[in-house]
């Protein structure tokens, strides 16, 4: 048997496979069948900053939005209920399984619903992903507007709670490792997700609308959070999980080896099935023995790249080598 142990967030991890956020990590039952499938953690599904500024008022009349279907969805979507639910899921889960259950709240701005933020950890979270979903799509604000954001929603998050806090982010970044640097310095994050999936458009050309290019992540998707987190890895002391295209034990293998502490799993598992989990850990386990390994962090970080100044020089380097040959 292999030592498959991680810390992540200062947690003690059985193994590095986190099921992501999503509808698999909405009920207790389920999370119990991912737990006895041998999953290291669970991220649940998100509560959304909408939901708890419902509860908050009794009623979203002020909503402000330039879209009335949105105004439409949010009325629906939202109840009274929703926080309370969520508290007591998180309960229910604590009662059934022994691995750590991470909350997650999905957000956009620092409003009032920041003032929640310790009910979830009164309720028995072991820790709490901040899912801060930026598009920086409107014109009229800076870069610097939009990274504000995480400043504004970690400093408030950070006076209501005592267990550790994982920042899920964007890739959208004028300068990614000096915010990701800076955000690390402030001291209110043990960790950092890279990266948040957003909804990936498309368009019906029979019936001229908008419509989704697929909710499931691709293999090919690990490329971009592999990138960062091998550049980012050697430069921030800083707990890193992989999200987004790790499908199988050799995904799971390239990001450990870049230097991610945890590696979050959500489209293969609804593909595969919650057996999927333990087929990764196995093959994690087989390429071990084949290089000899004993331990994860005998080989952690390994292909990180290790700062010694212009980290853009080795990229290009690896841009000729590999178009040089291409003709």
């Amino acid at each position: 048997m292999k030592d498959l142990t991680t810390s992540y967030l200062g947690l003690r991890l059985t193994n590095p496979i986190v099921v992501g956020s999503c509808g698999l990590t909405g009920s207790a039952a389920k999370i119990q069948e991912l737990a006895e499938a041998g999953a290291g953690a669970v991220v649940l599904k998100s509560l959304f900053e909408e939901q708890i500024e419902a509860e908050l008022k009794q009623n979203i009349d002020d909503y402000q939005t330039d879209y009335p279907e949105a105004y439409d969805y949010i009325k629906e979507y939202t109840r009274d209920t929703a926080v309370t639910e969520y508290l007591d899921m998180i309960r229910d889960v604590k009662q059934r399984v022994d691995i750590p259950v991470i909350a997650s709240l999905n957000c956009v701005t620092a409003a009032e619903w920041t003032r929640f933020a310790e009910k979830f950890e009164k309720a028995g979270a072991d820790a709490l992903e901040i899912n801060i979903s930026l598009l920086p799509s409107d014109p009229r604000r800076t870069c610097n507007d939009y990274e504000q954001i995480y400043f504004d929603v970690l400093d408030k998050v950070s006076k209501e709670l005592n267990i550790p806090v994982s920042l899920k982010m964007s890739s959208y970044s004028s300068s990614l490792a000096n915010l990701v640097s800076r955000i690390f310095w402030t001291g209110k994050v043990a960790g950092f997700v890279l990266f948040n999936r957003y909804y990936q458009p498309d368009i019906n050309i029979h019936k001229m609308e908008l419509s989704s290019a697929g909710v499931f992540s691709n293999p090919e998707d690990a490329s971009l959070p592999l990138r960062w987190i091998a550049l980012l890895s050697g430069i921030v002391e800083s707990d890193f999980a992989a999200s987004t295209g790790v499908h199988d034990a050799d995904g799971a293998v390239k990001m450990l080896l870049a230097g991610a502490k945890a590696v979050q799993v959500v489209s293969t598992v609804y593909n595969n099935g919650t057996e999927r989990i333990r087929e990764i850990l196995e093959g994690l386990e087989d390429w071990m023995e084949s290089q000899s390994f004993n331990r994860v962090d005998d080989f952690r970080g390994r292909l990180s790249y290790h700062f010694k100044g212009d980290q853009s020089a080795f990229e290009r380097i690896q841009f000729m080598k590999h178009y040089s040959g291409i003709s």
